[in-house]
């Protein structure tokens, strides 16, 4: 038999539910407001390529993206990523852009702190970085790179530097911002160097669809923040121009294959919230294939 309900039961359960809604709501704002942009995570991924020289089997490259300080993203973060990068000890590392949210809204006493903490960040084959469109953005163009110049990361714009090891190389290419920058993608690889490893920094993961017809076998890419904002059955909620069709994680495009790894970065924009979807580092462990 049913149980009727009452005019007070129903008042009840109304005000339980309402009260619940707004709990929820709340406590929904607070994490991922407060909480998880802070919940550090590092991504583990093997790159296997039978054009990868045997001695670097097992050289480490670790991604850094996306921190966008002055949003949301602070120096106490900043710090804990950084030493969270040197734990690591990895053999490369690179940033593949947007340093700064505006850089024209940054102070120069918080630049000379981010500086002095990546001046600290260690790798024996060196530290790179390229542009991102927020870096470009703002009279940024010059300013970000004067800072990241003086951390000892070397700006890759539209370039190509042999990364030697034990008598042998792979290729570290690196390309203008394409949104707001120059991207020159036909220098950066000749026809003598199709039959290397060729890696590939591009801020924009959509780009990918262009690089794919060069001789590139890995291409390393940041921008999309993982959609930022993840729900149950409807997806990705904040995904900027030339981050929607490669939103995170791993892809094979291309007949070569080139391997897209996309970065959810550190950092927010837009919106200052993340919610499943964790701030990242990515190590990414080479393997050479017979």
């Amino acid at each position: 038999m049913t149980k009727k309900l009452t005019r007070r039961s129903f008042i009840k359960r109304l005000t339980f539910g309402t009260l619940g809604a707004v709990g929820l709501s709340y406590g929904g704002y607070y994490y991922a407001h407060e909480l998880e942009p802070k919940w550090l995570k590092t991504i583990y991924k093997d790159v296997a390529s039978t054009r990868l020289p045997s001695s670097f089997d097992g050289f480490k490259i670790l991604q850094i993206t996306d921190t966008h300080i002055g949003f949301q993203y602070n120096l106490e973060e900043f710090e804990k990523m950084v030493n969270q990068v040197n734990h690591h000890s990895a053999d490369l590392i690179v940033f593949t852009g947007d340093l700064a949210d505006d850089p024209s809204r940054i102070s120069s006493q918080t630049l000379d702190k981010v500086s002095n903490l990546l001046s600290k960040i260690e790798a024996p084959y060196g530290k790179y970085w390229i542009y991102g469109n927020h870096d470009h953005g703002g009279f940024g163009t010059s300013i970000i790179y004067d800072y990241m110049e003086r951390s000892g990361f070397k700006l890759l714009k539209n370039e190509t530097v042999q990364i030697d090891k034990d008598g042998e190389y792979i290729n570290l290419s690196g390309l203008d911002d394409v949104l707001l920058g120059r991207p020159d993608l036909k220098g950066l690889i000749d026809s003598s160097e199709v039959d290397q490893f060729n890696v590939l920094l591009c801020h924009e993961p959509d780009y990918a669809d262009e690089a794919k017809q060069y001789s590139f076998d890995l291409q390393l890419s940041g921008h999309s923040h993982g959609g930022q904002i993840q729900l149950p059955l409807i997806g990705y909620i904040v995904t900027p121009d030339l981050g929607t069709n490669y939103v995170e994680g791993s892809y094979e495009i291309g007949e070569r294959p080139l391997q897209l790894q996309v970065s959810r970065g550190l950092g927010t924009t837009r919106l200052p919230f993340r919610f499943l979807c964790r701030p990242e580092i990515n190590l990414y462990t080479l393997v050479s294939k017979s």
